[in-house]
């Protein structure tokens, strides 16, 4: 078998193939050479590029020293003149409180505020109006007892605040009691001619007070609303036929989350360093470690003894709202734990010190995480006693049955025997209306929390058929018994923020605006003032508009329910960039140095820069308008250097490319007053102490670079 010839190319063919051949060589001759010609010219450039860098790295070494002596100067200068203010001011309102004379004890001083207790326990005084403004004093003693147990540093100072504090609450509520019993007492004095029953509402700044006496007992009596304060109950038949009265008693302030926190606390070791600026460095820093080991044995025996005299008077107060705990259960105060550097900004957000620590407990019991949730608007008290008594006339005299204990609580649900194991539920649940309070913003729908006495916590069983009309701000269930209940929402509801600004208004002015997930609010800055402005209406009309220190403010906020501060327990339950906190800290400081001539905006590259890295966008604006878009540049904050960046916010991927003919700075301000106008320097240079601090501060305790 032959094999088949391959056909003979022509001259012309073979002519054709040689010329392809040859133009092939030279495009792929030409080629290389385009190639090789691109890569010398790359690396040319890259080698350029690295001297420059290597230039601008030299240049800032060498100023390195210079501009952080600078930044230092300049903070400690704010530091000590805020310290020195904060101190005379502290003075000043000392001495003004002594020159007033009004007979208003010090709650610093124990002598002065037992020797108060013990006047105003033995007043029998009943009458309600003077009882409560009675009261509203001891509230008025309470915040301050609040604000020196933030400020508590030790142990002993801290419990001497919590025991009068706890017998303050005490007494308000004894006296709570014998204002109803005063009214109840003369409930057939007051019959409503509609019903047969008596029905009264009183109110004040500090609470409100519901009363229902139960004269008729018509077993076809269902519930009663009170329009006047947006309250009301349903009772099954059983007590609609029984010697009762019904008492709502609404407390715009909540002292029970306290009681929670005080008896589930554990105490932290102060940490060396925060975000609030300070470095608190202990005395002992360099004491032996067994010495160290020592003082902490004692400070455990200490805080062990504390929190036992804390359990005990937490018992006498819900004792004294007629609610006798039946086991008193305590948390590990053993466990020591160090600060994180955010530590401290929770402090103006909690009702005691920023050392506590309140601990996820009988996780069976559904208890209501205080870190996760706040309650909002109050507490509702919600209780049922027995009738007193009712006063007979006959021949002009009023006679009266006096009874021994004073007030005395109905027993619901009644206990059953185990013969009637058998049959139903006996004790069918109490119905609840509630309209929202009118002080608390609700950004989500309420979540219904009952206060068990037994463990000293919230808790959101046994409660049931739950039913929230938005339209009409009102939320309606049932619970298994009559005990004091309160409406939560989450604390991070809002958290992590879509967007934020902060941007001048003029000198010592400016805006700092949080678009967060749920709701955008701003807060004006005017020297060491701040303002709330929120296009939210109901439950932020006592707040929006009012001038207040950015320290109260904080603490209005949390109360209404619009939550932008974060403390330590926040990255567990929000979603962060995780920066590093002392780049951060350091961003915070210096952008507070410079808020009178410039803004500082979001950046969405903050989330793709890495951890050890900050971006955001920067302009100089001396104007009080809206900042333009076309204005803003990118800036990379790093632990070594800050530099301005090539790309812009609406670059396709981030790039640290620095922007042709920038320099690297050491710190931040350096870098920017490289950009800014004479006019905007002597802005920065004529800033207020008081409003960097203030705006510092700000930024501290919202952290929008980690929480957006």
């Amino acid at each position: 078998m032959s094999s088949k010839k391959q056909p003979k190319l022509s001259k012309a063919q073979k002519a054709k193939l040689q010329q392809e051949e040859e133009e092939r060589r030279l495009r792929e001759e030409e080629e290389a050479r385009l190639q090789a010609e691109k890569e010398e010219r790359e690396k040319l450039e890259r080698e350029a590029k690295e001297k420059q860098l290597e230039e601008l790295e030299l240049k800032d070494q060498e100023r390195r020293e210079d501009e952080l002596n600078e930044l230092r100067h300049l903070l400690e200068k704010n530091h000590t003149a805020v310290i020195k203010w904060k101190t005379d001011a502290g003075e000043r309102e000392k001495w003004e409180k002594y020159m007033r004379c009004d007979g208003t004890p010090d709650p610093a001083v124990q002598q002065d505020i037992n020797t108060y207790m013990s006047l105003w326990r033995d007043d029998p005084e009943v009458d309600i109006t003077v009882v409560l403004k009675q009261c509203n004093l001891a509230l008025q003693l309470i915040e301050e007892l609040e604000a020196l147990l933030r400020d508590a540093t030790h142990p002993q100072e801290s419990h001497k605040y919590q025991e009068a504090f706890i017998n303050l609450q005490e007494l308000i509520h004894s006296k709570h009691l014998l204002t109803t019993e005063e009214l109840l007492k003369r409930a057939s004095a007051n019959i409503d001619t509609e019903t047969g029953n008596m029905q009264t509402v009183v109110k004040d700044d500090n609470l409100t007070l519901c009363l229902w006496a139960n004269l008729k007992k018509n077993p076809r009596f269902k519930g009663l609303n009170f329009e006047e304060a947006g309250l009301g109950f349903e009772l099954p038949k059983q007590l609609a036929v029984s010697n009762i009265a019904v008492r709502i008693l609404h407390t715009r302030y909540d002292h029970l989350s306290l009681l929670a926190r005080m008896a589930h606390m554990r105490i932290h070791t102060p940490s060396h360093r925060s975000l609030t600026g300070t470095e608190e460095v202990p005395a002992d820093a360099d004491m032996p470690e067994q010495e160290e080991t020592k003082g902490e044995e004692e400070v455990k025996e200490d805080d062990e003894t504390q929190q036992q005299r804390v359990e005990e008077e937490v018992q006498s107060i819900q004792g004294s709202e007629g609610r006798k705990s039946t086991a008193s259960l305590r948390s590990d105060g053993r466990e020591s734990q160090v600060q994180t550097q955010m530590e401290a900004l929770g402090a103006e957000g909690d009702l005691t010190s920023p050392t506590v620590q309140l601990t996820a407990r009988y996780d069976s019991l559904q208890v209501v995480d205080l870190m996760q949730y706040t309650p909002l608007g109050g507490v509702l008290y919600y209780d049922v006693f027995h009738l007193p008594p009712q006063a007979h006339h006959v021949h002009g005299w009023e006679i009266r049955q006096l009874l021994d204990g004073g007030l005395q609580v109905f027993p619901y649900p009644t206990e059953r025997s185990h013969l009637d194991d058998s049959e139903g539920p006996s004790c069918p649940p109490v119905g609840v209306t509630v309209t929202l309070p009118d002080s608390a913003v609700f950004l989500e729908a309420p979540q219904v929390a009952r206060w068990d006495a037994a463990v000293k916590q919230w808790r959101m069983d046994g409660i049931s058929d739950v039913s929230y009309d938005e339209a009409e701000a009102k939320i309606s269930f049932m619970m298994d018994s009559f005990q004091p209940i309160a409406l939560m929402q989450e604390t991070y509801a809002n958290f992590p923020f879509q967007s934020w600004e902060l941007r001048p208004l003029g000198q010592d002015s400016a805006l700092f605006t949080v678009n967060g997930a749920l709701i955008k609010l701003s807060v004006t800055i005017q020297g060491n003032q701040c303002m709330l402005q929120s296009e939210q209406e109901r439950g932020l009309s006592h707040l929006t508009g009012k001038w207040m220190s950015r320290s109260a403010l904080q603490r209005a906020m949390l109360n209404a329910g619009i939550n932008i501060f974060v403390n330590e327990y926040t990255d567990k339950y929000v979603s962060t960039c995780g920066k590093d906190p002392l780049t951060e800290h350091a961003a915070y400081e210096q952008m507070a140095l410079f808020a009178s001539a410039l803004a500082f905006s979001w950046s969405k590259w903050n989330s793709k820069c890495g951890a050890e890295h900050l971006v955001l966008q920067v302009c100089e604006h001396l104007s009080p308008a809206p900042v333009p878009k076309s204005e803003w540049s990118l800036y990379l904050l790093g632990a070594q250097r800050s530099q301005k960046l090539e790309m812009t916010e609406r670059s396709q991927a981030f790039s640290p490319d620095h922007y042709p003919g920038s320099d690297f700075h050491s710190t931040f301000i350096h870098m920017l007053q490289d950009d800014m106008s004479t006019d905007g320097l002597a802005r920065t240079r004529e800033s207020s102490y008081l409003f960097i601090d203030t705006v510092q501060s700000l930024l501290c305790s919202t952290r929008p670079l980690m929480y957006s």
